[in-house]
């Protein structure tokens, strides 16, 4: 099982955050290993909502389709995969601090088949990819202030 997590504090209104965030077809601005995300189930985005995305990791593309399992305005979102090639939950905690917005990412997921063998290796890999994520999360906001 790999575990991750990381924070960044970006100096926007928590709701400009959260809202930002939480629209899965943002994710390609700041993911750079997400070529693709759509929502696919219709009506708000709250807990049961569905999206699509297609990432690539390790060389490797990756589709999966997942589905929102917490949703609190403001405080927390979380997801889990129901489709790909390995179980992955997820999950982000907003909190107002002085400044802005501190925003908590939290992962994880059971390898499987060939990831199974470089554990170590993708662990390190995610929380790589989750800090850059974050610092271009930070920057992309904060320059639409």
């Amino acid at each position: 099982m790999v575990k991750v997590e990381t924070s960044v504090v970006i100096n926007r209104p928590i709701g400009e955050v959260f809202a930002f965030v939480t629209n899965p077809e943002n994710s390609p601005q700041y993911e750079s290993g997400v070529h693709e995300a759509k929502k696919t189930s219709k009506g708000p985005m709250g807990v049961g909502a569905t999206w699509q995305e297609v990432r690539q990791f390790m060389g490797r593309r990756i589709e999966s389709t997942n589905e929102v399992t917490a949703y609190e305005p403001n405080k927390k979102f979380s997801f889990k995969s129901t489709s790909g090639p390995f179980p992955v939950e997820g999950g982000y905690i907003f909190e107002q601090v002085e400044g802005g917005t501190k925003v908590t990412v939290t992962g994880q997921g059971e390898t499987g088949g060939f990831f199974k063998l470089a554990d170590p290796l993708v662990a390190r890999m995610v929380k790589r990819d989750l800090e850059t994520a974050n610092a271009n999360l930070k920057d992309l906001l904060e320059a639409q202030a």
